[in-house]
This record gives C-alpha cells, structure tokens and sequence, in this order.
C-alpha cells in the first residue's frame, strides 16, 4: 500500500540511533543529543530495547495513519522505525499467539503525553482485532470509554492541559482468536482535593465547565445552573475558566455519546449530571459566624437559595441538609452530643461533603462501564493490560498527593528494575551466556521508608505510611506538626530523609520547620506537612453521611452505606494512604503476573509548545525515569542479541558462501559471515538460539560494510534491471515495429490493390466499350445487310406470290373479269388487290361478294 509522501519520509530519514543500546560511547550527554537530534526531524520514539521512549511533540504528526497501522502489523520490533504500534503488535500477538498475557505500562510526567500513548495504543488493537457487530461493539465501548473517564478524571494544570487527576489500569479481555471480548478499569487515587481548590492558573475538573458550556438551557434550568462559570467559587478561584486548547461545547456532546454507546440509560445520566451541579451549587453555600447563648461560637447560612436547589435535586429536606452542614455530633461515652461548627469547620465540612460526593460518583462511573464492558460469556479468556498512571511529581509546594504519587511511581520504578534485570538474566541463562552483574541504583531502600510496617522492638524502624497512620488514630492533640516530629524521630538516620528537625540537618537553613525532604529514585522531593493528617483520614462527618443516605436521590444512599443509621459498628474506616497501599500492592501483583511492555514519556518543555526542547527538563526526567539504568542493563555483557535467522538475513551478503542463500544451520551460516568479516572471537558468544555482540561499534561496522555491499547490490541490481528494462523495451520497440510494419504493409498492399482495381476497371471498361463498339456496327452491319436481304426476300417473296396469284386468278377469273375490274377499279393492274386477295374486309367490301361467291 502507498504511504503518503510525508510518512514515507518519516520512515526513510532515519536520525541518530534508533536503539540507544547502541549509542557509542554510551553517556548521558550522547542519549539526549541522541533524543534531541530525533525529536527536531519528528522522530519522537527512540527504544531501549524493547522500551520505547516517547517525547511529546505538542502537534499533530502523521505517524497514526491507516496505512501506518498496516505496515506495521505482524512485523517484527526492529524491522521498521521505533513506534508504539511496534510495541503493542508485538504485545498483542504475543498475547493472541502465545497464550502470554501482556500488560503496558506508560510512564512520565504531566504532559509527557501518557493518556496520548493510551489512545494511540487502544486504536491499533481495535484496527488490527477481529471484526463484527458483537465485537465492533465492545470496541467501540471500549474507546468510548476514555472520553467519559478524561471528562470527570482530567483537568487542565500548569504543566498540561489534559492532565489525568487520578490512575488508571484497563485489562483488555480477548477470545483465542484475538478478538476483544470486553475489559475491566481500575481507578487509582482521584485528586478530589482540586473539587475544592485549585492553584492559580489551573482548572477544576472538565465534566464542571462542559456541562455549563455545552448543555442546552432545558438542562441548565432543569439543574439550576448557569452557563457562567465565573459564578460558582469552585470554579472562578484560579482565575482559570477558559482553555484554547479544549472545546468543553464539544466535549460535552462526545461525553453523553459516550455515556449513551457505553450502555448508560438516561436516567442515569440524568443523575450524574445532577450530582455534578449540587457540587457547584454547594460551593456556593456561605457561612457566617454566630455567637450561641452558652458562649460557643457556630455558623449560620445567609442565604438559603443555594441550599434550597440543592435539597430539590437531591430529594432532601432543607432543614436536614442545614443541620447537616452547621453542626456535628459527637459520642462521649455512649452519650450523643450536638455541638455548633465554627465558620472553618462548616467550611471544611462543605468541601469534605464536595469532595466525597464527586470522589464516589467517578468510583461509580468506573463500575458502571465495567458493567457494560465486562466479559458476558464464561469462556477462557486472554488479557492484556495498559497502565496509564500519574508520573512522577515535583512543584514548588508538594503536599500529600505529590507524596502519594512519587510513591506510586517509586514502586513502578522498582517493578521494573527488578523485571528488566530479571528478563536479562533469564536469557543469558537460558541462551547459555555467563552473566555480568550490574550495578544499579535499588529504589527498594526509598519503598522501604514509605511503606515499612511497624517492626519489632529491636527494630522500631516504621514507614512514614505506618507512621501517618498511627498519628490519624492516636487520641489526644494530633496535627501534622506531631507527625512531622514523630518521622524526625525513626527516620533520623536514615539516608534518604531529611528535616530541619533532624540532627543531621539541624544546620541545614534551606529546609522550612514544616518540611521534610525525600531523595527519591528521580530526585529530592520537599514535601510540606501541612494537610496530611485530614487528607489521609479523609473523613467524612457522620451527620453528613446520614444526610445523604437519607436523600431520595437513586444513587447517594449506595454512594454513602456509613450513614446507615443500622450500622453500630465504630470501626474506625481505612485511611486514604492504607487504601492507596493495598491498590498499589494489587497492581504490582497483577503487574507481575503478566509480561511487562513500557513506554516512558517525556515532557519536552514547561510551555507545551511545539519545536522547543529544554534540555536540563529532559535530563531531570531521563534521570527520574532511570532509562540510563535501563541502558545499562541492556548492555550487561553484550548490548545487541539477536535471533539467528534475523542476523543471517539481513547479513547474508556479507559473505560469499552464504549469498544469496544458504541452505545450511543458520548458526553456522552467522559464523560464516563473522568469519568472513575477521570478527575478533572475543566480540561474540554463540547462544542456543540467539548471537550475542558485546560492543556497539562492532555491530555498527557491520551495518556499515553491510551498507556498502548494498550500495554494490543496488547498483548490480539497477544495472541488471537497467538491461532488462532495455531489454523489454527493444523488444517492446521491435514488437510495435513488427506490428506498425504489418498493418502498414497490409495498408499499402491494399492500396495498391485498390487501385490496380480501379485501373483494371477502367481498362475492362474501355475494352468493354471498343468491343462493345465493334460488336454493334458488325450488328448493325449485319442488320442491314439483314435488313437488305429481308427487303429482298419481302420484295420477292410478294412478286413470286403475286406472280402465282396472278397467274392463278388470270386462270381462274379469265381475262374478262381481269379486265372488268381493272376498269371498275381505275387502276392498271391489281397487284396490290391480288396480294391482299384474301383480306376480303379491307380491300373487298365494295365488290360484289356473288361475284365472288359465283366465282368461286
């Protein structure tokens, strides 16, 4: 099939290293030269043997094209350019062909371009998959699925535009033919805090400004909204409400198809959207302070429209809802008691209440695609799995969601160190290679800090999670502070933490006393304390839970089981960090089940501009995201292996006993070439099944001479189909010669005989003529002379007769009655009568017939 005329370029031009394996000499400073060198000719992927590093080029590039997806299916990695197709075909038919369950794990920043990677990945399984009604539908679902989830999960940042506020790992599920059958989304820590606050520059989540831009007035009025989004404080504070590169009109039609193909029924959707509004409308609530009788201070609402529309859409009692937000109970010793909140406290509880109604909304959103696009039939089922999840985070203020998701990447750095090195042992051992240790950063020390369990006494060393956790359900005075101090304490020595409280760092004036600093895998990370104790109880008032079981809405009592009035159990709920850990702990289980494929992301510049690469940003993430490790491991020993087969084909012509085929053990058939090529013994080992070359140069000098013996074989080709184009062109020449002979012998032929024709005619009518001409006077001669002769005869045929009449009549009439009628008659003699003697009518009827009669 014909590519287009840029695509093609995309595929011949081929800059730097297209494996960085086999970057000479291998530095930090060559692989992002490497990078950059790619990246300014729109070549954005780059591997690392089987990893793909992508850099983000902030425009549209022809690389995801049908015809693209053709050429690279069913083809092996390293036969065309780097390219996540590459990756996923290969993962896709390792999943369909060899029964191997595959998972895909992007990685990177915000704005690296990872929910990108996710869609161009989905794209190609559908177009490669099987086709049908029951399976275009599922794809479809399938895909539909993304928009719904980016609306009310993605928000736009100051580093990106279409950042995904929260984790997401998809197990696609495939019959033994390959074709998809349905999946299964897990969702990973929502960043709800941003419901409620934003930092300046930044926006709320999308779903809030698409409804209000892209819903008719019916819906609006239905809902009590406007379509301003300056007029509802969630929204208005960053002082970000529009963004040039997302169309929320747009966006809001494509997330109700979605929701519609996805198998949401419209009630449902509906209530979605009214869950949405009562959380811009509960932004609106203001309090005011109050001084109660018993010199307690509370709060009370000035303004109860807002509280009013809310109640309505909810289907709860406004006096209910006012109660809920304006005071707590609290049980002392099996006695309730009813205390008024402070402005604060309201003011928390409302954004508490906020928050936890869109946190378990979007949970419910993920159960109910996974309703609609999970496996209906029991039959055995293949999966292969795409992790899109939160990159690494560094701002200029880190709170508890920056730790959580350093974290997050801390372990899926560690998974895969630990799964690269593994894969490499495993195939020098199987391959009979000796292996070469390699030395490498383990993060394992860094996931130790933060997820330690509590030791024994002799070994009182706790994970800052453990930790975190203790100070959320100690009694007494707890606040970040105590937390801070307490981590002071166990983590005092140990040599990736660091406070101003410590000894170790109590001269360190950098560090502000509400800090501590973690050197991550990536990088130093400062985060500060403030808000972590609330963020990791992450509770919810118990008045507040029983408001909204109590609402007649279809889907809060299900979104809030705690505020059961049945419920006496007092057990304290999970903590926000334990829930996190337990999710982590299952993905990295389900992770190692399968066989890993990873696409690392990367940022090219803070201004998501197109053509700009900041340098020092891309070290800091080659740096965070370990691809140097993972060079390195890919090198341990030998840095390029490849099957037999591969390595003799395309080097076949390197030696003459192997060119143009060869029929013998492709091992043998390598050693040939190398043979042939004087390669030092010590260059290479021989594997079972695969030829190891230990320096990169090496490989590059037989891609070189490789490339010499083509530009010879090209020009023994081109001058052989230079002969044979000759060649059929003579003969197509001699061909057309003999033809235009032929039909111009045959024309002149028949020209000629026209007019031989026409003069044979013209001769055959004169001589036609002359003859003609005699043959006319001989008859007219001959007539005459006829003619003539008939006179004659006439003549004297008539005298004979007339004679003999004569005679007779003279001898039968006598001479008297000759003579009588002669004087009758007037005439001399009666020839003419005697002739006609017996026309009796014409020349007798004034005779007298008695004469006659007597006479006769």
């Amino acid at each position: 099939m014909a590519l287009h005329q840029g695509t093609l370029a995309i595929f011949e031009n081929n800059v730097g290293v297209s494996d960085a394996v086999l970057l000479h000499p291998l530095t930090e400073e060559n692989f992002i030269q490497n990078i950059t060198d790619r990246f300014n000719h729109d070549q954005i992927y780059t591997y690392i043997g089987n990893v793909v590093v992508s850099v983000n080029p902030y425009k549209p590039v022809e690389l995801y094209t049908h015809d693209i997806i053709d050429e690279y299916r069913n083809r092996n990695m390293y036969e065309l350019p780097p390219h996540i197709y590459a990756i996923t075909d290969g993962a896709y038919r390792s999943m369909r062909d060899r029964n191997s369950d595959q998972c895909i794990i992007i990685s990177g920043e915000s704005g690296a371009g990872k929910t990108e990677a996710s869609k161009v990945i989905m794209q190609y399984v559908a177009e490669v998959s099987g086709k049908g009604q029951d399976i275009d539908r599922v794809k479809e679902q399938l895909l539909q699925s993304n928009p719904v989830l980016e609306a009310f999960g993605n928000a736009k940042t100051n580093r990106n535009d279409n950042s995904s506020r929260f984790g997401k790992y998809m197990d696609i599920e495939f019959d033994y033919k390959g074709d998809p059958l349905g999946g299964v989304i897990t969702n990973y820590l929502l960043e709800k805090s941003r419901v409620a606050f934003q930092m300046k520059g930044e926006r709320n989540f999308h779903v809030f400004y698409q409804l209000l831009r892209g819903a008719d007035k019916e819906l609006l009025d239905a809902l009590k909204l406007s379509s301003d989004p300056e007029s509802y404080v969630f929204l208005k504070q960053s002082g970000c409400v529009d963004v040039d590169t997302v169309d929320d009109d747009h966006s809001f039609s494509v997330i109700k198809n979605g929701m519609t193909v996805i198998g949401f029924k419209p009630e449902e959707v509906t209530m979605t959207f009214q869950l949405v509004a009562s959380i811009l409308k509960l932004g609106n609530v203001l309090f005011q302070p109050k001084s109660n009788k018993d010199g307690t201070d509370g709060c009370e609402l000035p303004n109860m429209s807002e509280i009013s529309d809310v109640c309505e859409m909810l289907g709860c009692s406004t006096e209910l809802m006012y109660e809920a937000l304006t005071t707590r109970t609290v049980e002392a010793k099996g006695d309730k008691v009813k205390r008024d909140l402070e402005v604060a406290e309201a003011i928390y509880a409302r954004d508490a209440l906020c928050k936890a109604i869109y946190s378990r909304l979007f949970s419910w959103l993920v159960s109910r695609i996974n309703d609609s696009i999970k496996v209906k039939s029991k039959q055995k089922t293949k999966a292969m799995g795409v992790l899109d999840i939160y990159g690494f985070e560094v701002f200029k203020i880190n709170g508890y969601e920056q730790f959580i998701i350093n974290y997050c990447n801390e372990k899926l750095q560690q998974i895969f160190i630990e799964r690269t090195l593994k894969e490499e042992q495993e195939e020098y051992v199987k391959e009979g290679i000796e292996w070469i240790h390699v030395e490498y950063f383990n993060n394992a020390v860094i996931c130790d800090l933060i997820e330690k369990r509590p030791g024994r006494k002799d070994k009182p060393n706790t994970g800052i999670l453990a930790m975190l956790d203790e100070e959320c359900m100690r009694p007494g005075n707890v606040t970040d502070m105590t937390f801070l101090e307490k981590m002071n304490v166990s983590c005092a020595t140990h040599l990736h933490y660091e406070s101003r409280g410590c000894r170790k760092n109590q001269s360190d004036k950098t560090l502000d006393i509400d800090v501590f600093r973690l050197k991550h895998f990536a990088g130093s990370v400062v985060y500060k304390v403030n808000g972590f104790i609330d963020k990791n109880n992450d509770l919810l008032f118990r008045d507040l839970s029983q408001a909204m079981f109590k609402c007649k809405h279809k889907l809060l009592p299900s979104f809030f089981p705690e505020g059961d009035p049945k419920l006496k159990s007092r057990k304290r709920p999970p903590t926000a960090g334990s829930q996190f850990k337990a999710s982590v702990t299952e993905l990295m289980d389900n992770l190692l089940s399968k066989s890993p494929n990873y696409i690392r992301c990367i940022k090219p510049n803070d201004f998501k501009k197109s053509g700009q690469l900041d340098l020092k940003l891309v070290e800091h993430q080659v740096r965070y995201l370990g691809l140097m490790e993972n060079v390195r491991v890919r090198r341990a020993g030998y840095a390029f292996r490849q099957i037999y087969e591969q390595f003799l084909f395309r080097y076949k012509m390197l030696a003459p006993e192997t060119w143009p085929s060869w029929h013998g053990a492709p091992k043998e058939g390598v050693r040939l070439i190398l043979v042939a090529q004087d390669v030092p013994v010590d260059e290479y080992a021989f594997g079972k099944t695969k030829i190891f070359i230990q320096n990169p140069k090496l490989l590059f000098d037989i891609e070189e001479r490789r490339r010499q013996k083509m530009h010879d074989l090209a020009t023994m080709v081109q001058k052989i189909y230079k002969g044979w184009k000759q060649r059929t062109y003579y003969r197509l020449m001699k061909k057309s010669q003999v033809i235009i002979s032929c039909r111009f012998r045959g024309f002149w032929a028949k020209k000629q005989y026209q007019r031989t024709k026409a003069a044979s005619l013209v001769l055959q009518c004169y001589v036609r003529g002359w003859k003609a001409r005699v043959l006319l006077r001989k008859l007219k001669r001959e007539k005459l002379e006829l003619w003539a002769v008939g006179v004659i005869h006439k003549y004297h045929n008539g005298w004979k007769v007339r004679k003999e009449y004569r005679r007779k009549f003279k001898s039968i009439a006598g001479p008297k009655i000759v003579k009588f009628l002669r004087v009758a008659l007037g005439v001399k003699w009666l020839d003419g009568y005697e002739t006609n003697l017996y026309n009796k009518k014409r020349f007798w009827p004034h005779i007298n017939n008695d004469i006659i009669r007597d006479r006769d």
